[in-house]
């Protein structure tokens, strides 16, 4: 999140939707719900309405849409005979070379043994069928030679082999991406329209279709300005499941770019892109069905692998993100190798229903949002003490890991921007105004203004490293279609830091970055996965740097001690990074750190910095966050811990509840002098409420003690404690209920320890 969107080739993002899991939060225009309520059905009673409304037709007697057009769309015709020409004569060609070149090949698998094989025959599915049936089954794709392959397409030369299935995570990005050509394919024969990009996602998938009624610029045929609903749900998921019980076959065709421009003659999108695609002689196409797409693959064998299916939820995006283009249809869908999964799954999107950080935000009074400042949250004095909660931790941490917390400007010239490279791949989601006929704008990343302070006098290698933090407000021109609670914002704050050092300090501050981070979660009881993505197709920087940068990153993550997995080709333009991924309490994988190197803007600014000998030399940059915005961070922790707050950043850690009325004003006593040592105390002494109803109210809102005073606590000077999950922990004086609160807030542990052993411990 703090550095530049790197730039990306459009075709190769249709080609290859294996990478294109960040489209989605590029493109989307309007989400109806986040993801993880998709699964869920509409409640009983709105299904009742609905079918009653049905009955015998739709609203208004217009009848139910049937599953197919009738006729089907004519372009489906003309694409088939096309690719059907063409896939006879590779056919041909990879026959002839089964007959004329094939020779004895060795294919080596993970575990080290050999397996013979003949080129152009032998298939990575003829190797597991070898194994067992229940391999073969299992798998979803191959990887030969480290490249992913489909499980039928042959071998060409002696290969490594690895067989990958669902439960990987290539497997299941396979899955889903072969289970969106399945939901195009139905979404064609439902609609027509014009398909555009059906990539997986973290969890599913989805596909984009142009139903507009804007005329085609050659044919003038108009879609008419179809819009999907949920009415549309039922016949899409009887076109699914009738494509997946023909267990038609993915058909992999590596095709021209003319006969391409002829095949997809029909859709405006894809001839945008292969017309600008600049150096493309061929690509590949796949069709399983009717369904033919630009594709790079692979796929699985045939749609019968989907066991099953169904399509969750619809919204509308813009062509390519830009407000200006064409508004499209955006189906999601969900699928997978067995009933079990999908029935494990519609669990968790039901309790991740219950956990939506909307929700509990709405019902604890944490935030909420006002059209007149869409995108920017109004933190209520519940949302910002677990606000400030939160950057109050990070800045002890910073004290002891020698970082140095900097304020910096909210809004910089335009210069600024074009200096570092943001403005010219960035600017339109930056907001931006003239002042004095020049060009300004708030700020969407910190680097940049770093990059200034560490600049603005000279530099000494005694001074490296140097770590520079700032929790400084930023801004992003979201598109109001793509804002979503706290987890899509266009005001945050991150906690945000650089570090400035020498080449060979890189590998110690990368631990360092490893240890911190490491830190943080574990005191959130977050578990997380690292990956170091490599060297981009498209990178700045000699490749001697780039060497020695990974090497060093490698060696950093070898002394971190824990798994990590390489991720080639998916650094940044300007570096490689560690990404890191954590889990939460439904298994569900986030990304909220970053460990960046950088250097190109060390370069771009002219950074140096004076060594003990000689010439003035650049510094590297390491850009680092680990909550990343601490708006979605709150998101998250809010649906991890389910409203159930650790005791430290629990906005409601005790209430004082007396039993009768006349203790009404012992019970404000006692809420005061807690709230006046920083902790979060209530006193409930409205008298309407019966004692019941007050303890169970407090039950509900997640209070994580509830005292209860009458005439011996008064007397004592004393509360009676019950903690969450109605534990009770006897009579407590309120100088041990300090002592434990201060232990509590000190130790940030979770879940809190009894009062009894923690006062006996003291």
């Amino acid at each position: 999140e703090t550095q530049v969107r790197p730039f990306k080739d459009p075709l190769a993002l249709f080609v290859s939707a294996t990478f294109s899991r960040g489209f989605e939060r590029a493109h989307t225009h309007s989400e109806m719900a986040d993801q993880q309520k998709a699964g869920g059905d509409a409640p009983a009673h709105k299904k009742e309405k609905k079918e009653k409304k049905n009955k015998g037709g739709a609203a208004g007697g217009a009848p139910k849409p049937k599953a197919r057009m009738d006729p089907p769309a004519d372009y489906l015709a003309v694409r088939n005979k096309i690719f059907d020409e063409l896939y006879a004569k590779q056919q041909a060609e990879l026959e002839a070379k089964a007959a004329n070149e094939s020779k004895p090949i060795k294919i080596t698998l993970p575990d080290g043994k050999v397996v013979e094989g003949e080129s152009w025959k032998t298939s990575p599915f003829d190797i597991a069928q070898g194994i067992s049936q229940g391999l073969a089954k299992a798998c979803v794709i191959a990887k030969v030679n480290g490249t992913p392959w489909d499980l039928t397409r042959v071998f060409e030369e002696d290969s490594s082999l690895e067989l990958v299935k669902f439960d990987d995570h290539e497997g299941k990005d396979t899955f889903w991406h072969s289970s969106a050509h399945i939901l195009g394919q139905a979404l064609e024969l439902h609609t027509g329209g014009e398909l555009c990009y059906g990539p997986e996602i973290e969890s599913g998938f989805y596909y984009d279709t142009y139903l507009g009624d804007a005329p085609h610029p050659k044919s003038g045929k108009s879609w008419g300005g179809v819009t999907l609903s949920q009415d549309s749900y039922k016949p899409l998921d009887e076109l699914i499941k009738s494509i997946i019980k023909q267990k038609q076959p993915y058909q992999r065709l590596v095709i021209k770019k003319a006969d391409l421009l002829k095949m997809f003659e029909y859709n405006r999108f894809k001839h945008r892109l292969i017309e600008t695609r600049e150096g493309m002689d061929e690509t590949t196409v796949y069709r399983c069905g009717d369904l033919i797409d630009l594709c790079r693959g692979p796929h699985i064998r045939h749609t019968g692998c989907v066991e099953v299916m169904k399509v969750v939820k619809n919204s509308s995006a813009y062509w390519e993100g830009k407000q200006t283009n064409e508004v499209l249809q955006r189906v999601y869908g969900i699928s997978f190798p067995n009933k079990k999964m999908m029935k494990e799954w519609e669990e968790i999107q039901k309790e991740a229903a219950e956990r939506d950080h909307r929700k509990i935000g709405r019902e604890q009074e944490l935030f909420f949002f006002h059209e007149l400042s869409p995108g920017s949250c109004f933190f209520l004095p519940r949302g910002a003490f677990i606000y400030n909660t939160l950057m109050e931790y990070m800045r002890e941490e910073y004290k002891q890991r020698g970082f140095h917390e900097v304020v910096t400007p909210n809004i910089y010239n335009s210069k600024l921007w074009e200096t570092s490279g943001h403005w010219q791949h960035y600017h339109e989601d930056m907001f931006s105004f003239k002042v004095e006929d020049e060009t300004f704008a708030l700020k969407p990343m910190n680097c940049p203004g770093h990059c200034l302070l560490f600049k603005h006098r000279p530099r000494s290698h005694k001074e490296l490293p140097y770590r520079v933090a700032d929790f400084g407000v930023l801004h992003r021109n979201e598109a109001l279609g793509a804002l979503s609670g706290l987890t899509r914002v266009r005001r945050f704050q991150q906690d945000d830091a650089h570090i400035f050092c020498m080449p060979d300090q890189i590998e110690s501050e990368m631990a360092g970055c490893l240890d911190f981070l490491s830190s943080v979660y574990g005191t959130f009881g977050f578990t997380f996965e690292l990956k170091l993505s490599t060297k981009p197709e498209k990178a700045l920087g000699a490749q001697e740097t780039w060497d020695k940068a990974e090497a060093a990153l490698a060696r950093a993550l070898d002394a971190f001690g824990k798994p990590w997995a390489m991720n080639p080709g998916d650094g940044a333009f300007y570096g490689p990074k560690i990404d890191i991924e954590i889990r939460d309490a439904l298994k569900r994988p986030f990304q909220c750190a970053t460990i960046q190197l950088d250097f190109q803007l060390p370069e771009r600014f002219e950074l140096e910095f004076i060594p003990g000998q000689g010439e003035p030399i650049r510094p590297v940059m390491i850009h680092r966050a680990i909550l990343g915005s601490v708006e979605r961070f709150i998101a998250i922790l809010t649906e991890n811990f389910a409203g159930r707050w650790p005791f430290w950043l629990n906005p409601r850690q005790a209430v004082v509840i007396p039993v009768h009325p006349e203790f009404n004003g012992y019970a404000q006593e006692v809420a005061d002098r807690l709230c006046a040592l920083g902790f979060m105390v209530e006193a409930n002494v409205n008298d309407s409420e019966q004692l019941k109803r007050k303890i169970r109210n407090a039950e509900v809102a997640h209070f994580g003690y509830i005292f209860s005073v009458g005439a011996k606590e008064v007397e004592a000077g004393c509360v009676d404690v019950r903690a969450a999950g109605n534990k009770q922990q006897g009579n407590h004086s309120i100088e041990t209920v300090i002592k434990h609160f201060t232990h509590l807030s000190s130790s940030r542990c979770h879940p809190a320890d009894d009062f009894p052993q923690v006062a006996a411990a003291e």
